[in-house]
């Protein structure tokens, strides 16, 4: 039995994620910032479709950045993506192995950099300027996604334009992905949609999707398990099957609700504490703390 579930830790930690021991801060020369993720521990295995729960400023964009590979953190060995360096081995950002969504209008395609999405053309000339794509696979996205071929992106919604990003990032099959917030300007429909198009891949390719969100609508029954961040520190990381809270709640929102409630009085009864720093700080002086210079390292 031993040996099964040690051969299944060894598949997790080089088909999955593996963050191990990961201290990580933004170096504000200013006020000298204490480190964001201080041993920092999480294992998502693959076919996962594992949600990132958290108030505002508790690490889960900073932490999806990290796994993308867009923050470096000391240490080749601690933070793994399908058994490679997430921010040293640049062939797993290029392979398009590794798929991340962010907030802002733009998409990284492979090493080439970022591709504003605001301009003067249309979204045939976005979606089918990418190279290499499975046409089968690329007429389902537009379809699911509802996206107009003649759209002009200077010109579209909100909403109409982060279906044209979404579209771009998953033209090419993913093994992992990354997504932060990017549901948030589509319509009921479309997202439901989607996250059933997530569902699948996992399902019938082993993908692993890792999703922050504040929307919890459907998700209960979506997520496979779920992982909740509090001021940089994982409180919990366990299957939805196994959040005892759910069993006597009406849905996931109350349950992450009640949770951040109770973060929210526990920070009021904090006393207040002076946050700068000497300049002799041992984690400013390490490795592990993130220059102005790695944090403008974007592929």
């Amino acid at each position: 039995m031993a040996i099964e579930q040690k051969q299944q830790e060894n598949e997790d930690s080089s088909n999955g994620i593996r963050v191990q021991g990961m201290q990580f801060s933004y170096n504000d020369i200013q006020q000298q910032q204490p480190p964001l993720f201080v041993d920092f521990n999480l294992q998502v295995s693959p076919g996962s479709r594992c949600l990132l729960v958290g108030a505002n400023g508790s690490g889960k964009t900073t932490l999806l950045k990290i796994l993308a590979g867009k923050h470096m953190v000391g240490g080749k060995d601690v933070v793994r993506v399908l058994n490679c360096s997430a921010f040293h081995d640049t062939q797993l950002v290029c392979s398009g192995d590794l798929a991340y969504l962010g907030g802002s209008w733009s998409k990284n395609v492979g090493c080439a950099g970022d591709i504003p999405l605001q301009g003067d053309f249309s979204a045939e000339h976005m979606i089918f300027g990418v190279e290499g794509v499975d046409p089968e696979r690329r007429d389902k996205l537009i379809e699911l996604l509802d996206i107009d071929l003649q759209w002009r992106m200077h010109k579209v919604s909100d909403g109409q334009r982060r279906r044209v990003q979404i579209c771009l990032g998953l033209l090419h099959p993913y093994k992992v992905l990354l997504l932060d917030e990017v549901t948030v300007d589509l319509d009921v429909v479309t997202r439901m949609d989607l996250l059933e198009f997530f569902k699948e891949e996992c399902e019938q390719r082993e993908a692993t999707v890792v999703y922050a969100t504040h929307i919890f609508d459907g998700l209960e029954t979506w997520a496979t398990h779920l992982a909740y961040i509090q001021e940089g520190e994982l409180r919990r990381a366990e299957k939805i099957s196994d959040v005892n809270e759910l069993k006597s709640s009406i849905n996931l929102l109350s349950v992450v609700e009640s949770w951040l409630r109770a973060e929210t009085k526990l920070e009021k009864k904090k006393p207040v504490q002076n946050t700068s720093h000497a300049q002799g700080n041992s984690f400013t002086n390490s490795p592990f703390s993130s220059s102005s210079r790695h944090m403008a390292y974007y592929r």
